[in-house]
């Protein structure tokens, strides 16, 4: 069953997020070695949004979590600017930190650890 919470797109919420998340998560074993990498992706979304989907103005984060036995599906929702990460090319992984372009490498991330990443834009 889909469960879900909303909070203040701000960085401290992080906590509240994760817990949500890892709430839904120990509900189920077969899930619970992965709880670190699950861990590591929603935050770096979750602190993107956070960061840029609303400037300077307020808005809310919604994140729906729906788990079963071998499977979580977990969906972060913001109001904020369009910003497709996905579109980004991967940095290159091959170059020291020095050469590397700034930024990308936390939704690089999230693409390598979890089975499916996808962005979607409605009403715009």
């Amino acid at each position: 069953m889909e469960k879900e919470i909303t909070v203040a797109a701000k960085i401290d919420q992080l906590d509240a997020v994760l817990e949500f998340v890892n709430a839904h998560l120990k509900d189920v074993p077969a899930l619970a070695e992965y709880e670190s990498e699950i861990d590591i992706c929603v935050e770096e979304v979750f602190v993107n949004i956070a960061h840029y989907a609303y400037g300077e103005e307020k808005g809310d984060a919604t994140i729906f979590c729906d788990v079963n036995e071998s499977r979580a599906l977990i969906r972060l929702i913001d109001r904020g600017v369009a910003y497709n990460p996905l579109e980004r090319e991967d940095p290159d992984i091959t170059l020291s930190a020095e050469e590397r372009d700034i930024g990308g490498l936390g939704i690089f991330m999230v693409k390598i650890m979890m089975d499916h990443v996808s962005y979607q834009r409605l009403h715009d």
